[in-house]
């Protein structure tokens, strides 16, 4: 990492630690004072968290297109994952819940906000929780909530879409719910390392190294593609093979550049959240 990026890693690291306690004490002062009212306190949540991954968004010089409506909730919404940076591009567009893996629960800070946040966990290891996370999704979208769910169930490079895991999609077809989805790519500009390593977190990747990487990037672009019309099977399995084929063919039309734009560069690998 070159001087220049370890000084902007730093200061942005700063100051995102500055911005995320600020937001935190906010939302639990609101939060405080609509203790007696649930939905008061879930719309001041929506609006603490998309506020949040905004300022984080201009923070980090991610600049993001969008294509295609965000849906309106109640939603659940399937997307490829690339990293943790697919959470905070995704909160800054819809308001919603995001379904993790159960031992993010357990991580020092980190866990602490995704609690806060509403984040439903699922050991993906037991089939025992499966149950009980579908009827907390069914809640959240029977609630008039939006929910997303990155149905990989892992995190790549971006290279390709894996399988799509279909237990969790049972939560909206008990809600009569047809599905959402969105396609996630971005792309870093030379000297900085490419968008599969630098944005993209997976594998054997470890996090704090990964985000100071990503901290002293020049700026990210990112798109997202929100597909046109809900997916909706009886079968859960038909209804995991659909969404991945739709999410595929909309990552298919990303990578077709329109004119470029001076000092652009060609759409790179769009990544994962593990």
């Amino acid at each position: 990492m070159s001087l220049a990026a370890r000084l902007r890693a730093t200061a942005r690291g700063v100051a995102l630690a500055l911005l995320t306690a600020g937001f935190y004490a906010l939302w639990a002062a609101g939060s405080l004072l609509a203790r007696r009212s649930p939905a008061a306190r879930a719309r001041w949540r929506d609006f603490n968290f998309r506020h949040w991954a905004r300022a984080v968004v201009a923070l980090l010089g991610v600049e993001i297109e969008t294509a295609g409506r965000p849906p309106r909730p109640p939603f659940l919404l399937v997307a490829n994952h690339l990293g943790y940076l697919d959470i905070v591009v995704l909160a800054s567009r819809v308001d919603a819940v995001f379904v993790s893996r159960g031992d993010v629960a357990g991580w020092p800070v980190v866990g602490r906000l995704c609690r806060a946040m509403d984040t439903l966990f699922v050991d993906r290891g037991r089939r025992s929780d499966v149950p009980r996370a579908v009827a907390e999704i069914a809640d959240r979208l029977a609630a008039g909530r939006g929910v997303v769910l990155f149905p990989e169930g892992t995190s790549s490079d971006g290279a390709a879409v894996g399988p799509f895991r279909p237990p969790l999609l049972e939560a909206a077809t008990r809600c009569g719910l047809g599905v959402s989805y969105a396609a996630l790519a971005y792309q870093t500009a030379p000297p900085d390392p490419p968008a599969a390593t630098a944005v993209c977190w997976w594998g054997k990747m470890t996090f704090l190294p990964h985000v100071g990487r990503l901290l002293g990037l020049s700026g990210i672009r990112a798109r997202v593609a929100f597909g046109e019309q809900t997916v909706r099977e009886a079968d859960r399995k038909r209804l995991a093979r659909r969404l991945r084929a739709e999410v595929q063919g909309l990552l298919g039309r990303q990578r077709v550049e329109p004119e470029p734009r001076p000092g652009a560069v060609p759409l790179e690998a769009a990544g994962g959240h593990r």
